[in-house]
């Protein structure tokens, strides 16, 4: 069994992937161009050919199939019109979680962004506000499906230099994709002192309902 991560080509993806590997999972990752293929394999990845944008269900759940988690780190930014997201930023989402469901994979941990919300007004940046209600939109898609153990990743900023140990946007979705016991939340992750695994245990069960929990919130 292995983890199946879209947007494998991408720099969380990989970091996770390479995190991954160390643990002694078998990870493969979904990529659009065959070129692409060439940097999992140097890390260890299995490559798998899917464009995210227009794979169904069924192409994508035979990739999925036999994997124990799904990991969706993709991502196309701004579309190119207000109201126009870009169908990788909530139909390819919705899209995966049915395959994932088809292939019978219950673990399901999705990239998302702070900020994601079907209702939020953005009247300075209209293309902000699109990408931010695609992906709100998305993630409540998630978080309602019954067949998924769902735990929504909502990162703040991101900054590519190597990691300390602390707060690690790749890291936290390695470990993730190992605690079901997570899910279905949404968790926030901004930064601090608290060492990964101390931040991501602190988000097992019993939890208070409400309230910061070090680094990743509710």
């Amino acid at each position: 069994m292995c983890v199946v991560i879209a947007g494998g080509h991408g720099r969380v993806a990989l970091m996770s992937s390479r995190l991954l590997i160390a643990r002694g999972e078998r990870v493969a990752g979904l990529v659009r161009r065959p070129e692409q293929a060439a940097a999992l394999r140097a890390a260890g990845v299995r490559p798998l050919l899917a464009d995210l944008a227009t794979a169904t269900a069924d192409d994508l759940a035979r990739h999925l199939g036999g994997a124990r988690a799904a990991l969706f780190a993709a991502g196309a930014g701004l579309g190119d019109a207000p109201g126009h997201a870009n169908p990788v930023d909530h139909d390819a989402i919705v899209t995966f979680a049915d395959a994932a469901e088809r292939a019978g994979v219950r673990r399901f941990v999705m990239l998302s962004t702070m900020g994601a919300d079907p209702a939020i007004h953005y009247p300075d940046n209209p293309l902000v506000e699109t990408f931010l209600r695609a992906r709100g939109r998305a993630d409540e898609n998630l978080l309602a499906r019954d067949a998924l153990d769902t735990t929504v990743v909502r990162p703040s900023w991101c900054r590519d230099r190597p990691g300390g140990g602390r707060v690690h946007l790749a890291a936290v979705l390695a470990a993730l994709v190992a605690l079901p016991a997570t899910a279905p939340r949404v968790l926030r992750l901004t930064t601090g002192p608290t060492p990964v695994a101390d931040a991501v245990a602190a988000c097992l069960p019993p939890l208070h309902e409400h309230g910061k929990v070090g680094p990743l919130s509710r």
